[in-house]
């Protein structure tokens, strides 16, 4: 069984449900680390570091975090070792983050994206594989990418 987790504050909450039951459907095992109803919220920055620091350790390869624009869940996101959180507002941006930088945490905002292309977004992350559909020189060239950001993080957080 494919695994996902997926977190939300109250702004991101309805499409995290949306996206939640749609997933499931789909066949995923997804983990909800954000905010269950709407009555008790947990604020951005709790969720985005409880799913960012499972992504860190391994635990999941891919994760979604909602919330009002998505900006902030990806800046709390980011600030994880091996989290590449990737803020996208259509299916093109989703492909991209994955094809070419290779994001594993696509955020979304509650208040910018409805639920039909929210849930097109997570298909399109979730099954788009780094450098798929690229031409082999630029291929070639993230790949190298990938290991100099790699450099730099372990400069960063060691290895």
């Amino acid at each position: 069984m494919k695994k996902i987790i997926i977190g939300s504050d109250k702004s991101g909450f309805l499409l995290k449900e949306a996206v939640k039951t749609h997933l499931t459907e789909a066949g995923y095992e997804v983990s909800d680390y954000g905010t269950l109803n709407e009555e008790e919220p947990k604020p951005y920055f709790e969720v985005a570091a409880a799913v960012a620091k499972r992504v860190s350790d391994g635990e999941a390869e891919k994760a979604i975090l909602i919330c009002g624009t998505g900006m902030g869940m990806a800046i709390v996101a980011n600030k994880f070792k091996n989290v590449y959180a990737a803020v996208c507002e259509n299916t093109y941006a989703a492909e991209k983050a994955r094809a070419i930088n290779d994001a594993n945490v696509l955020t979304m905002g509650g208040w910018i994206t409805g639920e039909i292309v929210g849930c097109a977004m997570a298909d399109v992350f979730l099954n788009t594989e780094f450098t798929q559909n690229l031409e082999e020189w630029r291929a070639n060239n993230l790949r190298n990418a990938r290991i100099q950001v790699k450099n730099i993080e372990n400069e960063i957080y060691g290895n």
